[in-house]
């Protein structure tokens, strides 16, 4: 039998081989699957090695954690141009935010499950702030020129994140297509800006 040989890995970047190796498993087979022997076989390391960065899978899975959420918050300050008008704000940030979510939803399911756990480490919860501040920053700016209602900039926010990632979970579910759910985005944070009751104008549309 003709062993292959096990994928290679940059002298010093065992910590982001295992890592890279985690999220590809996690991809294909879920976070039941995951194991540092496994990862160590899959990198061509010895089965001691990932205990160098990781003692255990608790580990490994905060690690992968907190990658995501230093991702997430990276690409949605990279989404914020403070120029732009409020609606036009909140749809680039609301859009990068779902499309995100649904192109890493066992990442995203993992992140979320860690989130929410009371004994998580500072830094992890640092990381989790981090992707709310773009929101709160919005949220602020706005508050500060009389387009949003006054109050709490965290706590209005969370009804932006509670819209956001409820259609991220659809999408996640299948019951939207990722494509459907960036599409809607638009309309949604619309919605959200306006609320659901018709506008004057649009009352004279339905009674002439």
């Amino acid at each position: 039998m003709v062993r292959m040989p096990a994928r290679p890995y940059h002298h010093g970047d065992l910590r982001s081989a295992l890592l890279a190796s985690a999220e590809r498993t996690l991809l294909e087979k879920g976070v039941a699957a995951l194991s540092l022997r496994e990862l160590a076989r899959d990198i061509g390391v010895s089965h001691a090695a990932p205990g160098r960065h990781f003692k255990d899978k608790q580990a490994l899975v905060d690690a992968l954690a907190l990658s995501g959420f230093e991702r997430m918050a990276q690409v949605l300050n990279g989404a914020d141009d403070a120029q732009a008008p409020l609606e036009d704000r909140l749809v680039a940030l609301a859009t990068t935010y779902v499309h995100f979510a649904a192109s890493n939803a066992e990442l995203l399911e993992v992140m979320y499950t860690r989130k929410h756990d009371p004994d998580i480490s500072e830094q992890l919860s640092a990381a989790v702030e981090s992707t709310t501040v773009p929101f709160v920053r919005i949220i602020a700016d706005a508050q500060e020129r009389g387009e949003i209602v006054a109050g709490d900039p965290w706590t209005v926010s969370l009804v932006v994140g509670a819209a956001l990632h409820g259609t991220a979970s659809f999408a996640a579910q299948g019951t939207l297509t990722p494509e459907a759910a960036v599409a809607g985005i638009p309309t949604l944070i619309h919605h959200l800006l306006n609320g659901l009751t018709p506008r004057e104008n649009e009352r004279r549309a339905t009674t002439t």
